[in-house]
Order: C-alpha cells, then structure tokens, then sequence
C-alpha cells in the first residue's frame, strides 16, 4: 500500500572531504532533516524490506528460505503452512514457485505451459522498488501459456521470433513470484505437473546464441536484525540504489534524499553526523510509524483504504510511497487489484482488536452474497504477532470456494464461518477457522474479482464478536 510524498524545504549542507554530505547541527534544521529522513525511510523500507526476501530466497544457499540462485527457477511443492517464514501473510491457496531474475547481463525467456481452462495460474513480476510491472498467466494471456522476454532497463533488442511479449522492468533484478491454484489435497500431483512446466533461461539460451560478457559479481549484504526498523536501513537502501536507474519522476526526490546521505553509490554512516541530525534522523523514522502507518491502518481498518489502492504498478501509484509503504508491512508483494483484492479483518465490526483469547467470531456470508470471482476466493487465518499463519490441531489455515461443497449451511441459505481458538463442536467444525489464543488477523481474498467487487454493489461481511 503506498504513499504521497510530502514537500520538503532545502537543507543547509557542507561537503566534506571524503564525498559524503554532512548536515548543519544547529537545532534550527532538526525539523528538515526529520522530515527528509522520514521521507526517504517511507521510500526506502519496502525496498529494503523485498531485500530480505531476495537474500533469503537467492542468495543465502545454507538458509531455510532459500529456493534457487539467480536465474532459475524453485518450487514449494505445497501450500504454505505456520513453518512458511520467507513472506508475511502468505495464502495458502496456491504453492508458489520463484524466480529471482538477474537482468544486468542480457533479458530471461520465461515460459508458461499451457494449462486446463478453470485452473488459475500466474506470474507476478515485481521490481526492486516493490512495483508490481506486469503478470502473465490466467487474466492477461489466459492458460495457453507461450514464451515471455523479461529485460532490464537498458536492453535495447528487438522482439525475436516466437516470444509472445516481451516486458521490461525499471531494475536490473527483478522477482517473478508464481501462484498455482490447487483445488485440493488431491490435486499436488496436477500442481507439480504445472510447476515443472514453469521454465527461465536466459535470452541467449533461447536462441542458442553465444553468451554475452557476464555481469560483475555482487557483494550482498548479509541480514541484520532490526534492519528494516533502524537508520540502518539507509545502507541497504543505498546498495539497492546502485541497480535502480534514476527515473525521471524521481531526480528531485534523490537530490533531496541525497542531503542524508541517501542516494546510489553513497555511503551512509549514522554515527558520523552530528548528534542533533542523528536525534533528527531517528525522529524521522519514528514519525514514518506514527503518523503514516498508524494513520493509514485506522483508513483500512474503517474500509476507506484496500489493497486495491495500495498495491500495483508504478502508473496505478502514480508515486504514492506512503501506500507502497503499508502494503510491504501488512503483505509485501501483493497483488494488482485486477489480479486480486485482500479485505483485512484487523478489528471486528465494533472497531475493536480481534484477540481469540478473549472472544470467538463470526463471518456470515447471506444466500447469494459469496464473493463474486472469476477464479476462487479464500478467508485465511493468521497470528497477531509473527503475520505468519496458525498452527492448529486440524492444519487448517483457510477457507475457501473450492471446498464450498463442505460446510454446512444454515436454513435460509446462508454460511457462517466460526472464527475462534477452540472448535466450535463437531456439527460445526467444517466451518471453523481455527484462531491463535490472542490476537491474529484475517485476510479475505478474491481472486479475479468480478466488477461488482470495485463498483460496490458487493459488500464484504464483517468479522462479529459473539458474547
């Protein structure tokens, strides 16, 4: 979910020796350096935040998390479970597959298998800076598949022979995070068949060309604890810079970010300024939490903001980093809305915190108000504190349309979800969603939603406390 930049006055500045820019400390720039530190920590964390995600995923080999180097391709061979840490809030609807794509060198040929009408299957591509810059599969090229360029920002070659589209991202690596649905436990074996159809190889591998000069290797900066959290993440941010070309609607936004040592090939060193800037810095990230975060999820919280304005491509923003910004702490890498929409069930239809230690809830769907879709919906559990899902004596994590046939529905049509720690007795249980003993969150998500979904003429249940 993302963000309006504020504007900013010019900061008095003095260039030292080394090359790096040191702040004024007299007491009177305190309030342009925290509003400039904010701004550029808004900017900078869902960046930094993807980062943590790429390193696990891509470069730490001896990790947990990790699923292929560069350039190839891993597959989770089953839905996500509480074990599942590599992303907060994930479904569990659809086993991922994964591509960390290196662009600098020459563009990958991605390849979708053509796959039964009925099935959804897709492929989100997502830069560095967490934008969401194109999709294949089901809603734009439907389940035919075909060959897909993916370049980086200065290809410069023409389309070759046999290549459906060919797509360009703004970053030098980009991330292709693939979703496969599964209609039930059944079903892994049809799933696998359709991972294993999932191809990536490089441009000159498609066309059985010699390769080209390969990239310089990249020294990755080992994870930190707190990084996303701290001044700390300027570093990153700085290193992340190095493979994002400056765009035009940006060039004012780094030469101010730049006052803070913020901007590609800079060093930031947070001990180095002086303690009323280091004072100003801390504050800036500390009103980034406050003011935006906090803001911004009382909006969700009250319906006024959804993931349809929060999350997609640079154009549907149009800049708003503070939405881009909300989005990578409740859910980074969410969908476009045409893709899919998530409704979050932070408080219940009182406005009060969901907390399954001290009540059970509600969700009742009346006869013929199921989430209109063109694909499947899902209702997905997860824990307060780790935004990861719950572990529970059933493993069941969800539900969804795709089990629609199995819960019990009332006399008047209607299906209500029992959303709590303890079962809600054996005749009910195929429409319990087991919650954790305190607060958790949920997430109701629509898969192809049809019109009715954005024009309003649907609307979502709430989540009700029962005494």
């Amino acid at each position: 979910m993302k963000q309006t930049i504020m504007k900013m006055k010019t900061l008095a500045c003095t260039l030292v020796c080394t090359g790096t820019v040191a702040i004024a400390a007299d007491a009177s720039n305190s309030p342009q350096v925290e509003q400039v530190a904010k701004d550029a920590y808004i900017y900078g964390f869902p960046m930094v935040d993807g980062y943590q995600t790429l390193y696990k995923q891509a470069v730490d080999k001896g990790g947990p998390d990790f699923k292929a180097p560069f350039n190839q391709i891993g597959n989770d061979r089953n839905v996500a479970t509480p074990a599942y840490t590599a992303i907060i809030s994930p479904n569990s609807d659809t086993p991922y597959s994964y591509i960390w794509m290196d662009l600098r060198a020459e563009p990958v040929v991605i390849t979708m298998p053509k796959i039964e009408k009925g099935r959804y299957y897709s492929a989100q591509l997502v830069d560095l800076y967490t934008y969401n810059f194109a999709y294949l599969g089901t809603r734009v090229y439907g389940n035919d598949g075909g060959d897909f360029l993916i370049s980086g920002p200065d290809w410069k070659g023409d389309k070759p022979t046999g290549i459906k589209a060919v797509i360009r991202s703004d970053t030098q690596f980009a991330y292709s995070l693939f979703r496969t649905q599964l209609f039930n436990d059944q079903d892994l074996a049809s799933v696998h068949k359709i991972q294993d159809g999932y191809k990536v190889q490089t441009l000159s591998t498609y066309l059985k060309q010699p390769a080209p000069a390969a990239a310089p290797s990249v020294d990755w900066p080992k994870l930190t604890k707190d990084m996303t959290e701290t001044p700390a993440l300027f570093g990153y941010l700085n290193f992340l810079l190095q493979f994002c070309p400056t765009l035009p609607s940006e060039k004012n936004l780094m030469t101010r970010f730049s006052e803070i040592n913020v901007g590609a090939g800079k060093q930031f060193d947070f001990d180095k300024f002086s303690p009323d800037t280091r004072q100003a810095i801390t504050a800036g990230i500390k009103d980034a939490w406050q003011v935006v975060f906090a803001g911004l999820e009382k909006r969700m919280n009250a319906g006024e903001l959804t993931s349809a304005d929060v999350f997609g491509s640079r154009e549907f923003l149009k800049n708003n980093y503070s939405y881009r910004f909300i989005g990578a702490k409740l859910g980074i890498y969410g969908n476009s809305k045409e893709e899919a929409i998530y409704i979050p069930y932070f408080v219940d239809a009182g406005q009060k915190p969901l907390d399954a230690s001290k009540s059970r809830y509600v969700m009742r769907f009346e006869k013929g108000q199921l989430p209109p879709v063109r694909a499947f919906w899902s209702v997905t559990m997860y824990d307060g504190k780790t935004q990861l899902l719950v572990a529970n004596p059933i493993n069941r994590y969800l539900l969804n349309s795709t089990t629609l046939g199995t819960y019990k529905r009332g006399e008047d049509g209607s299906i209500t979800f029992y959303i709590q720690k303890d079962s809600p007795g054996a005749s009910l249980e195929p429409n319990w969603l087991p919650a954790p003993d305190g607060r958790f969150y949920s997430v109701l998500r629509l898969y192809l939603p049809e019109p009715a979904v954005f024009d309003g003429k649907w609307k979502p249940p709430g989540t009700v406390r029962v005494n």
